[in-house]
């Protein structure tokens, strides 16, 4: 079981490698493709490399009076006490707007590399920056081994505060706010 520590250590670790091209979509929705790059601590020149997509459903208005709830379908056990944890830190959650995210383990793979963790992220980001033409999308990510679904749902967290204010910007122009 994750403490506070663990959660915190985590959110501090986690780095964003390389940003994604575009935001979240306002009246649709948006699929991101990540490369989540973690580090052994057991192990030298051993970085796990995992891929996947997270799916950011369309924003939903929210009353003020309610808070959007993390919704998580197929993360782990310390996926959901972090979000427990979220919901009870007094961390910033968004009022106005809901985002619902889905993520599929089957989306997932990962491989085991062995070399540094510059060199591996170096040849990563190169080849997703190449890609980013085609796929502007996609995302590469430094976390943590052991709370690395935590890492991604950092990143999440930060694509919907990142998203947000264009969001709003959006529904006003359309007169939904």
């Amino acid at each position: 079981m994750f403490t506070a520590d663990d959660f915190q250590y985590a959110l501090e670790n986690t780095r964003l490698l390389l940003a994604p091209r575009r935001q979240i979509e306002t009246f649709g929705s948006t699929r991101f493709q990540f490369h989540l790059l973690t580090e052994s601590m057991d192990r030298v020149n051993e970085v796990r490399v995992r891929q996947g997509t997270i799916h950011a459903e369309r924003p939903q208005l929210l009353t003020p009076e309610h808070h959007a709830r993390l919704l998580l379908e197929n993360f782990g056990d310390k996926a959901t006490e972090f979000a427990d944890w979220l919901r009870h830190s007094g961390q910033p959650m968004a009022a106005i707007l809901k985002y619902g995210f889905q993520f599929r383990r089957s989306e997932v793979s990962e491989s085991v590399l062995h070399d540094s963790f510059e060199a591996v992220s170096g040849r990563v980001r190169e080849q997703v920056e190449a890609s980013q033409q085609d796929e502007p999308l996609s995302a590469v990510l430094q976390g943590v081994e052991d709370a690395w679904e935590v890492c991604l749902l950092k990143f999440t967290m930060d694509l919907v505060q990142g998203s947000g204010p264009r969001n709003v910007g959006d529904l006003r122009k359309h007169g939904l706010l």
